[in-house]
């Protein structure tokens, strides 16, 4: 009788034992699959969409000859961009942030030509369509539709 219940308790400690492990084992990829689905790090332009009532009607690469990166730390962004046949610099600097599906840039400064723009505009809003390995921001119409967006892949 002893050694049943002696067998008895050795399985259900190990019934218990695995389910525990289990439970971290799940809390892990959690916790992975958050820290990838993090706009933190650096990501390059791959192409665009067009959009005609939300839905996509035209999409394109990137010119080879032009390249686009932006890069997120927890708080800040900057991106630049890079086009062999203009001489003329363009980048922005400044803090952003996202809640779910809605990404919102306040940049700070930038090149003499994008100056101009954040003289006039310093708050980007975009829709955000975010993966662990890329994005779309999209730029939204005053009343709240789609009308193209840049679409990022993640190269760190």
């Amino acid at each position: 009788m002893k050694l049943k219940l002696f067998l008895f308790n050795i399985v259900l400690l190990l019934v218990l034992s695995c389910n525990h492990i289990t439970k971290d084992e799940d809390t892990t990829v959690a916790n992975t699959s958050k820290k990838l689905n993090s706009l933190k790090g650096t990501w390059e332009l791959t192409g665009f969409y067009n959009y005609k009532d939300d839905v996509v009607v035209d999409s394109f690469d990137r010119n080879p000859e032009f390249r686009q990166l932006k890069m997120y730390t927890d708080t800040k962004v900057m991106w630049c961009k890079h086009r062999a046949a203009d001489s003329s610099e363009w980048f922005g600097y400044g803090t952003y942030n996202y809640d779910g599906d809605k990404l919102t840039e306040v940049l700070d400064f930038g090149s003499e030509v994008m100056q101009e723009v954040i003289d006039e505009k310093k708050k980007f809003i975009f829709e955000l369509d975010l993966y662990p390995n890329k994005f779309q921001q999209i730029e939204l119409d005053e009343f709240g539709n789609r009308i193209y967006s840049e679409n990022y892949v993640r190269v760190e």
